[in-house]
């Protein structure tokens, strides 16, 4: 798909995980891996003898899947549908899976609870393999499908005239007061280097988020434009710092570039469904804080990106 094809389908997407709970969000990841893999069954109840604690299973990959997407998280609750799920599947479908795979539809990530759930089956299970899939994993698969089967899954047509999705001053100013909202309190930050795509290569940045930083480089002037209107450079250093130091506390809990830059897009995102251009223009302030190196690693001089890696 063209870029704005893809921010397009990346906007309905997170309506849809804003949206579908139960047994909607069941019926949506059953159409995703459906069309992903061709081993996958969408396991379906059958009268008395229910699902026999199976939401999808994969043959070949041997992987069972339990899906919870409540309204309402609640600790208590996740606790007992995990362990519910797990235990059910042990004993009812036993030999059939080596991984247990719980899915759930929190767009701000893995919930704690969840996290200690898996750890201690890990250890209290050896013979088995744990996994969870959320929001960023299932967007990932919708990403490679073909265009017809990915509206398909997102029940919508995505347009095929590319379209121009053009970002002013007034479409990053709310985000970037955001920014100053919620950035913490610290020192300015001293000068920093300029970046080079090298950057993008030191940190693995590839493919579609690449392609998007990239994008966003283009505009990101603007941000300095805001700043030096009516606002102190003071203000855009503290700004800078408050992203650095949450990018510093993401960097901790995921190792994955691409994880990392979907905890910074929702960082000011939140939990709003955007319009295009309110994603272009994250996607431009994103692209703004890695050009001053306030997120992200820089290369130490000398370094050579590996064979393969391409500007």
């Amino acid at each position: 798909m063209l870029f704005e094809q893809r921010m397009y389908a990346h906007v309905k997407f997170l309506e849809l995980m804003a949206e579908l709970y139960e047994n909607e969000f069941e019926d949506f990841f059953h159409r995703l891996m459906c069309l992903r893999y061709p081993d996958f069954l969408d396991v379906r109840t059958a009268g008395s003898l229910g699902d026999r604690s199976a939401d999808g299973l994969s043959l070949h990959s041997r992987k069972l899947y339990a899906c919870y997407a409540p309204q309402t998280v609640k600790p208590d609750k996740i606790r007992k549908k995990f362990e519910g799920d797990l235990s059910g599947a042990v004993a009812k479908r036993n030999g059939e899976f080596d991984t247990f795979v719980f899915v759930h539809n929190d767009r701000r990530g893995v919930h704690p609870k969840v996290t200690s759930l898996l750890a201690t089956a890990r250890d209290s299970m050896p013979s088995l393999r744990f996994e969870q899939m959320g929001t960023r994993r299932l967007w990932r698969e919708c990403m490679q499908l073909d265009q017809m089967e990915t509206e398909d899954v997102l029940r919508c047509e995505i347009p095929i005239k590319e379209t121009t999705f053009g970002i002013g001053m007034e479409d990053l100013a709310p985000l970037l007061k955001q920014l100053q909202d919620i950035r913490a309190e610290s020192n300015p930050l001293v000068s920093l280097p300029d970046v080079s795509v090298e950057k993008l290569d030191f940190n693995r940045i590839e493919g579609a988020d690449r392609e998007d930083l990239l994008r966003g480089m283009r505009q990101s002037y603007l941000v300095d434009a805001f700043y030096a209107g009516s606002r102190s450079e003071l203000e855009h250093d503290e700004v800078a710092e408050g992203f650095r130091l949450y990018y510093q506390q993401v960097r901790r809990d995921y190792s994955d570039a691409d994880d990392v830059l979907w905890q910074l897009k929702m960082y000011f995102l939140g939990s709003a469904q955007p319009r295009p251009k309110v994603l272009r223009a994250a996607l431009v302030v994103l692209a703004h804080f890695f050009e001053r190196c306030d997120i992200f690693e820089t290369p130490p001089t000398g370094w050579q990106p590996d064979i393969g890696l391409t500007a």
